[in-house]
């Protein structure tokens, strides 16, 4: 037999389950709680966020490439050669970008409209005026003041000023220069005749000079045009939005003109635009208004929108309009009687400085290529006449029937029809049309800057953009005609959009 096996007893304890006390439970139960909570308050805040910021539509990608490439056209446009082909695209790629734009969300517009409109203006900033002088004269005057000399008595050619002349301005070459009487060349045009520009601009200049350190020359200038350039763009953002404001914020005509080449109607445009959109009227208006046409006469063209209606009759309470017309004209009157003052005790009767000159050489008495679209009309011998004839007339219409809770449209249309009328070849004069334009989304007098911007590079195209500028002009007049007329407006066609914002009624 075999012996029996060893057995083998492995004793395992016992295992004790000790049950979760009440506070521990307690414990795990708020603690699920909170951890559900959490997730439910993540999912929200997620939610809120989509909600807030929908995805980029292909339009705002679309209306970005669109203003980067204006960005680009406009560095060329103000470093290369002068010539109206780049201007033309730059034109062509802002109308792009302003079509686009119309479905792109109110949010992600305005962040386009302002850091586009600040951006696109410093473009202007990349290089030395390119396609005017005038900046250069800015210079003389403000130089010329600091040195307790009227610029209305003596112009840059007098032997007398001989030492307020630099190599800057009076280089030692003459290749592209204007001549002196008594030899050398200067930057500086019609160096043989006084300033034109009234006292407030004459105030700025010399501002300038004293703002301006060594060897800056027009950097300062082109600087100041920006900063006004983009404070005018965010008032027009606070009173109109940014949708109209873009019409601002793009237009090619503000980082050339404004910016690049530094024309002081940038100031004036700054005034009106403050006075319309910065103060409710009266005393307040009137005199930045008056301020406005004592930087630049043109802005005269907006008293009359400051005077809308007054040649009726109050809806209200029945009392002419008329009564409210001295709160505006008088101060006015005021600030542009008292800024002309000081050079009047100065210079005199000079202080008109080479107006009447200018006058005579734009051929402003019938020559030229003045009055072009109303040469298609009527007569040659006829059109300054009826030229002022009509312009008369647009401003009483303005008088009688603009709307006086809108003055900038009253003024939209004596300063656009100016322009039309007269088809300077200066596309600068147009700034403060882009601007009102922009104020009550006018979209369709925007051709005016451009009309002014090819009778200035190529003036033979001159006529033809300033009749396809009054044609655009006309079709946006027939187009409203139905609610001027006091017939119900058709309902509006909101665009398609991804934000649930109410859509612009008043921009059609």
């Amino acid at each position: 037999m075999k012996p029996a096996e060893p057995v083998t007893i492995t004793l395992t304890p016992p295992t004790l389950t000790r049950r979760p006390g009440r506070a521990e439970a307690t414990f795990a139960v708020r603690k699920a709680s909170y951890g559900a909570r959490t997730a439910t308050a993540t999912t929200a805040l997620t939610r809120h966020r989509r909600a807030r910021l929908p995805p980029v539509s292909r339009s705002t990608l679309a209306t970005g490439g669109l203003l980067a490439a204006l960005a680009a056209v406009l560095l060329r446009t103000v470093t290369g050669p002068a010539g109206v082909g780049w201007y033309l695209l730059a034109w062509a790629l802002f109308a792009s970008a302003a079509w686009v734009a119309r479905r792109v969300p109110e949010r992600r517009l305005a962040a386009l409209v302002v850091g586009g409109g600040i951006v696109l203006a410093a473009t202007g900033l990349a290089a030395p005026p390119s396609t005017s002088t005038d900046s250069f004269r800015y210079v003389w005057d403000g130089r010329v003041q600091a040195a307790g000399i009227s610029p209305y008595e003596r112009p840059p050619s007098d032997p007398a000023l001989a030492g307020l002349r630099d190599g800057w301005l009076f280089p030692a070459g003459c290749g592209g220069l204007y001549p002196l009487p008594d030899g050398g060349c200067t930057r500086i045009n019609r160096p043989t005749e006084p300033t034109i520009y009234p006292p407030v601009a004459q105030g700025y200049f010399l501002l300038v000079h004293w703002l301006s350190p060594d060897g800056a020359r027009h950097q300062v200038l082109q600087a100041g045009g920006w900063v006004m350039a983009v404070v005018a763009l965010l008032v027009l953002c606070r009173v109109a939005g940014a949708r109209r404001a873009a019409l601002w914020a793009w237009c090619p005509a503000v980082p050339v003109e404004a910016v690049n080449n530094a024309h002081v109607d940038m100031l004036g445009v700054l005034l009106v635009v403050l006075a319309f959109g910065a103060v409710r009227g009266g005393a307040g208006r009137g005199a930045l208004l008056g301020a406005a046409v004592a930087a630049k006469l043109l802005p005269a063209t907006t008293l009359p929108g400051a005077l809308s209606g007054v040649l009726s009759r109050d809806p209200v309470n029945g009392r002419p309009g008329w009564r409210r017309a001295g709160s505006a004209v008088v101060p006015a009157g005021l600030v542009v009687a008292l800024s002309y003052l000081p050079y009047v005790l100065a210079s005199g009767g000079s202080v008109l400085g080479y107006l009447p000159g200018y006058l005579r050489e734009e051929r402003y008495d019938g020559g030229g290529t003045r009055y072009a679209v109303l040469r298609l009309i009527v007569p040659d011998a006829w059109a300054p006449y009826a030229a002022i004839a009509l312009l008369a007339l647009i401003a009483l219409l303005v008088l009688r029937h603009g709307d006086p809770g809108r003055p900038w449209r009253g003024a939209l249309l004596v300063s656009g029809s100016l322009l039309l009328l007269f088809t300077p070849g200066y596309s600068w004069y147009a700034l403060l049309v882009v601007a009102l334009a922009a104020m009550g989304g006018r979209w369709e007098w925007l051709g005016t800057a451009l009309a002014g911007a090819v009778a200035y590079l190529d003036g033979d195209l001159g006529p033809a953009f300033y009749a396809a500028a009054t044609l655009a002009v006309l079709i946006g007049w027939v187009a409203r005609l139905p609610h001027r007329a006091g017939r119900p407006p058709a309902a509006p066609h909101p665009v398609r959009t991804e934000h649930t914002d109410s859509p612009d009624l008043d921009h059609r």
